[in-house]
């Protein structure tokens, strides 16, 4: 059987379901990750956008850059403004990085890696056992190949014009 998660924002108007396991998550140090969510840094576990449903509530959206300096788009409960989900500009809306924080079940998504660690506040501690890479990371030499396979996919559909 399949994993569910579900979340949510603060105020509680915006309810999600994400049905199986991340295909990878981050955790993320870049200034702007930690200017937009107002801490030292952002988890988000990725997912196939087709595996997240909104279940209720009024979402709004707003493109902001990213740590490579690209655009995404940051989707929000329209009533409370708390982030929910990201889409990244290389796979677009085929696949949500949904912030761990707005799962009723935090803990239950752990980083795969630590990434632009260099903008870490330097305070920060990194914990034992995750990959860490001072900007961004080649895929290839840290996802399992279940990942990869799921991340190839998403890319043959935005090749073919999908999201």
């Amino acid at each position: 059987m399949s994993v569910v998660r579900e979340g949510g924002c603060a105020c509680g108007q915006v309810r999600l379901r994400i049905s199986g396991e991340p295909m990878m998550v981050h955790n993320c140090h870049c200034h702007q990750c930690q200017r937009q969510t107002g801490s030292t840094s952002v988890v988000n576990g990725f997912w196939e956008s087709d595996n997240v449903e909104f279940l209720s509530g009024e979402t709004r959206e707003a493109s902001l850059p990213g740590g490579s300096g690209n655009p995404h788009i940051i989707v929000s409960c329209a009533q409370c403004s708390s982030p929910l989900l990201s889409y990244y500009g290389r796979l677009g809306r085929l696949m949500s990085g949904v912030r761990a924080g707005a799962l009723d079940e935090p803990g239950s998504i752990t980083p795969d890696v630590a990434i632009f660690t260099l903008e870490k506040m330097p305070w920060v501690t990194l914990p034992e056992g995750i990959p860490a890479f001072d900007y961004y990371y080649d895929p290839r030499e840290v996802l399992p190949e279940a990942s990869l396979d799921r991340l190839r996919e998403l890319g043959v559909r935005r090749k073919a014009g999908e999201g």
